[in-house]
């Protein structure tokens, strides 16, 4: 299978009635800082408090019967699992999540509650311990991006977009292994629309950054970044030649922006946005990208799962400067 149009759409029907169809929301208190029309997708309303379960429950809707009873299996740093754990719990199958080292206590526990079984890891080697408890005990495995049937749930957030609001200029959205950013593009460009769409990462992580420089997938050193959900080290296969077929361009924003830009939205939009859903406000903040007076940028709050621990680091963070 090969994420298409038509495989979007095909996915929308099928999740319809299992996620919520979140709001595109006028930011008219942003608009003085940025200098455009703001408008934010918010994912962070989306069931398990992430645009994740989309994906997970687009794939697990399609399970057989027998895929079903030998359950399921992923990797993920939080928000995938707990999608995952969610959509498993409530059809009845059994879920293994792997937890890389750099997840948030509070995520792991949410995992849990649902009923997942945990199985730590490093960051590094979570996939590949995945793929071997997939292989030993018949679990289907769920990647969390490079996967088609992923991808095609995450791309009903294009859907959404271009219905909501068809006039749109620009849309930037969170990157980490590119499902969320390579279903988007598919469903935006492959309706012909003239909205751009860029992605934006943790300057620390910029692992599509330099794989579009160097037109190949390249992996990067495994660090430490606050926006804890954007953490891969290396593009998705499937999710980067999309990427590189249709994005408009790639941004960058350092953990010091991701902060004022989390703490601006949470202050002035009255939104609480986890670190990873606020890297496309700081990459703008700190500009990456100057957006054009009157240009209708959306930014794609990809999700809200946040720890005290994380909003007790925004006391001091300034953003008026």
């Amino acid at each position: 299978m090969t994420v298409t149009l038509e495989k979007i759409r095909e996915a929308q029907s099928r999740i319809g009635s299992h996620i919520v169809e979140t709001p595109l929301h006028r930011a008219h208190t942003l608009e003085r800082f940025l200098g455009c029309e703001v408008y934010l997708k918010l994912e962070n309303m989306q069931v398990t408090g992430a645009f994740k379960y989309r994906g997970a429950i687009s794939k697990t809707l399609k399970l057989s019967r027998a895929e079903r009873e030998r359950g399921i299996i992923t990797a993920s740093s939080g928000n995938h699992g707990k999608a995952l754990a969610h959509g498993a719990k409530e059809l009845g199958i059994r879920a293994t999540v792997v937890i890389p080292d750099t997840a948030p206590p509070f995520k792991v526990s949410a995992i849990e509650q649902l009923g997942a079984q945990i199985v730590q890891s490093n960051v590094t080697e979570r996939f590949a311990v995945s793929e071997r408890l997939a292989k030993e005990n018949g679990h289907t495995l769920f990647h969390p991006y490079d996967d088609d049937d992923i991808m095609a749930g995450q791309g009903t957030v294009g859907l959404d977009l271009m219905a909501q609001h068809p006039s749109l200029d620009t849309v930037i959205v969170p990157t980490s292994g590119g499902g969320l950013l390579g279903g988007i593009l598919t469903a935006i460009k492959e309706s012909a629309s003239g909205i751009s769409v860029l992605g934006a990462e943790p300057a620390t992580l910029p692992r599509y950054s330099e794989s579009l420089e160097h037109g190949e997938r390249v992996k990067i050193e495994s660090r430490r970044t606050i926006a804890d959900a954007l953490v891969s080290v290396q593009p998705g296969a499937r999710n980067f030649p999309i990427v590189q077929k249709y994005a408009d361009g790639m941004l960058k924003a350092e953990d010091a922006s991701i902060l004022k830009a989390m703490k601006m939205l949470l202050m002035e939009g009255k939104i609480l946005a986890e670190p990873s859903a606020a890297v496309g406000l700081a990459a703008v903040l700190e500009g990456r990208y100057v957006p054009q007076k009157g240009e209708k940028v959306c930014f794609v709050i990809s999700g809200g799962n946040v720890g005290f621990d994380q909003l007790g680091m925004l006391e001091n963070i300034r953003y008026d400067t």
